[in-house]
């Protein structure tokens, strides 16, 4: 408690999806100076407005959460702007962050950012053994400049960085908005709106064959806040359950949840994205104590209630 009752946070990306849950673990932390840049005050991919947030607020440390995120679709559709939006963003927050001497620095990087055929499981040393999947390299690409900043800065100038690359989140206060979002809750909203017109199936992409992992929100957010407290070297480490499973039996799962009592059909002309995604955990649980509290299971039927409790209200994200 100690250690956040005094410090200055920004916490870019503070009011979305994981976001929020960083901003309320702060507050129950002790810490009463969080500072949350909205777009309309703050174009983050702009130099002046970075210089102009931190001439505002005077953090002590930045926590660099925002994005431009979606699911393949999404990434596809918007290869360039989430390339360009997300190296800016990055670039320039650490960049003006080192020159007014910010003490710390904790980033967020992406499991898009690791190569398409990573051995399982995925290991931080792995991250430069090749290309990462066309589908999100871009996105990923831009997201894992992050590390060679923090790295390149560590070394000439002693600046205090740490980059983590968390798989794929999910929980309460997700988008579920069906152009953008990522998998589970794309399937989550599929399976109510199926259930709640009557329909006997719902389409996916691909065939079902990819695995994936996944965090949920509220341990990804309190594994940055004990890398935060925790840890001070420019090591990538993943955030993540280090348990797997396959999108069709995901898509089984979360029907069983929501009570769909339908068919699920595979459209295998749609791209299936990476193959496989797994972490490799054990750095993060070595190096600052974090490791995941809530199951799958667990986690899907808290966000699944918390979406039939919400379905009227939804934020949407277009780009």
């Amino acid at each position: 408690m100690s250690y956040w009752s005094d410090r200055r946070i920004v916490v870019t990306g503070g009011a979305g999806f994981l976001g929020s849950f960083v901003v309320e673990q702060l507050q129950a932390r002790g810490c009463q100076q969080i500072f949350v840049p909205r777009s309309k005050d703050y174009n983050l991919v702009e130099m002046e407005a970075v210089k102009r947030l931190y001439e505002d607020t005077h953090p002590d440390m930045v926590l660099h959460l925002a994005a431009r995120v979606g699911g393949i679709g999404a990434n596809q559709a918007n290869a360039g702007k989430f390339f360009y939006d997300n190296l800016m963003m990055g670039t320039q927050l650490m960049e003006v962050a080192r020159q007014q001497k910010i003490k710390k620095f904790v980033a967020l990087a992406t499991i898009c950012a690791y190569p398409n055929l990573t051995p399982i499981p995925f290991q931080e040393d792995d991250l430069w053994n090749g290309y990462p999947e066309e589908t999100n390299a871009p996105y990923g690409l831009a997201k894992k400049m992050l590390l060679v900043q923090s790295q390149a800065y560590r070394q000439q100038y002693n600046f205090s960085s740490v980059v983590l690359f968390p798989v794929n989140l999910f929980g309460p206060r997700d988008n579920f908005d069906l152009q953008t979002s990522h998998v589970i809750p794309a399937l989550i909203r599929k399976c109510a709106e199926a259930k709640k017109a009557g329909r006997s199936q719902i389409v996916l992409w691909g065939d079902g064959s990819p695995s994936r992992e996944f965090l949920y929100v509220e341990d990804a957010a309190e594994g940055i806040l004990l890398a935060a407290q925790e840890y001070d070297q420019s090591l990538p480490v993943n955030l993540g359950t280090g348990t797997e499973i396959t999108i069709r039996e995901l898509a089984t799962l979360i029907a069983a949840e929501v009570g769909f009592p339908g068919s699920i059909a595979w459209d295998t002309s749609k791209p299936n994205g990476q193959p496989r995604r797994c972490l490799d955990v054990n750095r993060a649980k070595q190096l600052f104590g974090f490791a995941a509290n809530h199951s799958l299971q667990e986690g899907l039927q808290k966000t699944i209630q918390w979406f039939l409790a919400h379905q009227d209200s939804l934020r949407e994200v277009h780009f």
